[in-house]
């Protein structure tokens, strides 16, 4: 946090088991920040490896809580700080200080809150290809990607929150409604995110899920049971050449 200034912004870091990825992670929020007063609160959320050692390393605080449920860490996050301006970045993401700009002269404009897109670090063709589609459908459904979604604080609180009912797409709920309570914006400008689920499941978990959610709806999203991508054990596989 910065000198005696207003604190502008807050970012919420849930984090899980995240030690190979998450100080990049906190050396990109902290350069991205810049001059803005701002804190950095890393929620571990039952890690068994050095996740909080490294992040208060790095300068973060961190806070412990036991949930391993996504939308009640990310909550837990909200609650302990106390910036005008919330911030939610997962442990596997690097920001820069270009989309954190936008972000900022977006809520300035009187945006309520928003995403931005989003790129992987190690990607073959195919999958950059399905990114890029899946993009085209955020930016075409007003859906902030959970990797880097942000708000005001009172319209955080206004739309009460992430749902804790679900245990994933928790990120898809609250855009929908921030968007019910004002501007919800999808920037230009993108993030860079680890690939891991893609490598560790291939495209065709993520279509086996995406049938389900068809099929099935909400019900789905109501517990852990067929949302491995989230809750199962994500290897941090070497780059492939």
């Amino acid at each position: 946090m910065s000198g005696s200034r207003p604190l502008r912004l807050s970012f919420v870091v849930p984090a899980h088991d995240e030690a190979p990825l998450i100080g990049a992670c906190l050396g990109a929020i902290r350069a991205a920040a810049g001059a803005q007063a701002h804190e950095v609160l890393v929620v571990d959320d039952a890690s068994t490896d050095a996740t909080a050692a490294i992040a208060q390393a790095h300068g973060a605080r961190v806070l412990p809580v036991d949930h391993r449920q996504i939308a009640a860490t990310r909550n837990a996050g909200a609650r302990a700080t106390h910036g005008e301006v919330l911030v939610f970045v997962d442990a596997d993401t690097r920001i820069t200080p270009d989309v954190v700009a936008a972000a900022l002269s977006a809520l300035d404009a009187g945006a309520v809150g928003g995403g931005c897109a989003v790129r992987f670090d190690d990607a073959r063709w195919h999958e950059r290809m399905f990114t890029a589609l899946v993009m085209l459908g955020f930016r075409a459904t007003g859906i902030g990607p959970g990797c880097f979604l942000f708000c005001t604080r009172a319209a955080f609180e206004a739309a009460g929150g992430f749902d804790e009912r679900l245990y994933a797409a928790e990120d898809v709920a609250l855009s929908r409604a921030l968007a019910s309570l004002g501007r919800f914006v999808v920037l230009r400008q993108h993030v860079v995110t680890s690939d891991r689920k893609l490598r560790t499941f291939g495209l065709l978990a993520h279509l086996r899920l995406a049938l389900r959610l068809l099929l099935r709806g909400r019900s789905v999203l109501e517990s852990r049971e067929h949302l491995g991508l989230w809750y199962a054990t994500r290897r941090h596989k070497p780059p492939r050449p």
